[in-house]
């Protein structure tokens, strides 16, 4: 062990005169522990949100969507030209989608039908996993498949009628509820149901017109490349949005306040290492003795720095070990046990996620490092500069 390391560890365990500054110390201890701990929950309850929420969207829709102004006349045959536009292409569906009024017992609501071919929607999404009564194969035949949500508000079971408003001709259609899902993302199951695409076509009288088509691939986080690909091999009339570009704005402020998050709490730990360099300045003035001393035996400007910088650098090291098992213990808690239960109509989603990611954490880890680090500099500096005469002159 160098002699600087082993004079700044004593520095940090003997006991001093000055108890006020061994309180400091301890003070700027907690204080990086805490801004550490803080940064890593709240950043990964971000990280959280942002998969719960990407999960929840891509599960109820596709990762590509084919369209056309005013609807694909002949999908079966767009459905060829993307099948043999990339082999990373997995399944394609139609549907046709559109807003309706529901008439439920006295009620009316409002409500996004969406048509479907069963069979080949179980293949491009995962609505097939979220039904909880029933069966997606329930939507046709003049069957529905509707949110719990939905079902809860109007206590709605399986076998009850719904009777729902055409926007075309303001004919209304009786359809059986044939199921009930349970996605997690409130917007769905509040204002979402699914029926046939034959039904859906006589309900917007589109006649063998298709809205779209839903199109899943190997690779989710190829989307944005894939329809590059896709745009350019079907070309106009077609146009191909991802799942990232139908919610771009929603990603887009949620990485943003990621951001925004990071930077508040990091101030935390800047207060906490301006505790430090504090410390370090009266540990300075209380040993001036002691490096007059070291300097009259032979220590070099340089050695002297290493021993403060060093002795701020471990309170600094030892407060971010505490703050990063903090924030994995907090994370681990708030993962596993859900104590904290959120509203989802204002929320979107259910529970509490947490997502507590290596790459953030090592960040983390290195900013409050490098923010201890600098904290050392200046009273390492002055102590340095100290003249062994003038700091032995009156003893």
């Amino acid at each position: 062990m160098r002699y600087e390391l082993l004079i700044a560890s004593r520095y940090l365990t003997a006991k001093r005169r000055e108890k006020f500054i061994s309180i400091i110390s301890l003070i700027s201890i907690l204080g990086v522990a805490v801004g550490v701990c803080a940064l890593i929950v709240v950043i990964g309850v971000m990280s959280g949100f942002d998969n719960e929420l990407r999960d929840k969207i891509i599960g109820a829709n596709s990762h590509l969507v084919v369209e056309q102004e005013g609807g694909i006349d002949d999908p079966a045959a767009a459905i060829g030209k993307i099948r043999a536009a990339s082999p990373e292409v997995v399944s394609v569906s139609p549907f046709l989608d559109g807003q309706v009024f529901a008439k439920i017992g006295e009620s009316m609501q409002s409500l996004v039908v969406r048509g479907i071919v069963p069979e080949e929607e179980a293949k491009v999404s995962k609505v097939a996993s979220y039904v909880k009564t029933g069966s997606i194969y329930g939507a046709k035949d003049r069957g529905m498949l509707i949110g719990s949500e939905l079902a809860l508000r109007f206590g709605l079971k399986t076998g009850d009628i719904i009777s729902v408003v055409s926007p075309v001709d303001g004919a209304s259609t009786d359809f059986k509820v044939a199921g009930i899902f349970n996605s997690g993302y409130y917007e769905y199951d509040s204002g979402l149901a699914f029926v046939g695409l034959k039904d859906a076509q006589g309900l917007f009288d589109a006649g063998d017109r298709v809205g779209g088509l839903s199109v899943r691939i190997r690779d989710v986080y190829m989307a944005q490349a894939l329809r590059a690909e896709l745009q350019g091999q079907l070309k106009f009339p077609y146009y191909v949005r991802s799942w990232i570009d139908l919610n771009k704005s929603l990603f887009a402020a949620l990485k943003l306040e990621k951001l925004a998050m990071f930077w508040i709490l990091a101030l935390i730990v800047a207060v906490a290492c301006l505790n430090i360099a504090s410390t370090l300045i009266m540990v300075v003035t209380e040993k001036t003795r002691d490096i007059g001393i070291l300097k009259s035996i032979g220590a070099t400007r340089n050695s002297v720095m290493a021993i403060f910088t060093l002795q701020g650098f471990i309170v600094g090291l030892v407060g971010t070990t505490l703050g990063v098992a903090g924030g994995l213990g907090l994370g681990y808690l708030l993962e596993k046990y859900q104590f904290i239960k959120l509203p989802r109509d204002t929320y979107y989603i259910d529970r509490f996620p947490v997502d507590i990611q290596a790459g953030d954490v090592a960040a983390i880890i290195v900013a409050a490092l490098a923010v201890s680090l600098l904290a050392c500099i200046y009273p390492a500096w002055k102590a340095s500069r100290l003249n062994p005469v003038d700091a032995l002159r009156y003893e």
